[in-house]
């Protein structure tokens, strides 16, 4: 690193004009390594998710994954999706929307961070009242939670729906 800035200084490398740097939030220089770091994280089929779905499917439950609701003022994409019950799951990371217990604040780029999580559990809420307003029923698991828990959170919903139906 030392030797690149000082072959930049003496003009053997051309700066690289903020080409590496992000531009909405700061002068943060970005490495290829974070890059390659946050384009990994996955947004479905996380280790908790595909346990509970099939911990869900072991007990004979079926179901859709990562479907598509459009509800009157939003869409949402839940985890899980039991349709003919109207029933939405979300398997939530700790760190990605503020888990009471385990989520945390980042100590280094606060003003990206801060701003970022808290968009995160907003839409979540924002979620949920779409959801609610169309009559569904929502099922949030915390992704530290125990699967035998999780599991019965979701059966617990699909029994009270059912005989609510009925």
């Amino acid at each position: 690193m030392n030797a690149e800035r000082r072959r930049r200084r003496e003009g053997a490398l051309a700066p690289d004009c903020g080409a590496n740097r992000t531009s909405s939030y700061g002068d943060t220089p970005t490495t290829a390594g974070r890059s390659r770091n946050m384009q990994a994280i996955r947004r479905t089929d996380t280790k908790p998710e595909v346990q509970l779905r099939s911990a869900l499917h072991r007990r004979g439950y079926r179901f859709r994954k990562d479907l598509n609701v459009h509800t009157t003022t939003r869409r949402v994409r839940p985890d899980i999706v039991f349709t003919a019950r109207k029933i939405a799951v979300f398997v939530d990371g700790c760190f990605w929307h503020c888990c009471p217990q385990h989520g945390r604040q980042p100590a280094v780029n606060t003003g990206y961070w801060s701003p970022k999580l808290q968009r995160n559990v907003e839409r979540d809420r924002l979620a949920d009242a779409a959801l609610h307003q169309d009559g569904w029923h929502v099922v949030r698991v915390w992704a530290h939670e125990e699967i035998e828990d999780a599991v019965g959170k979701v059966a617990s919903a699909l029994e009270r729906f059912q005989l609510a139906d009925l």
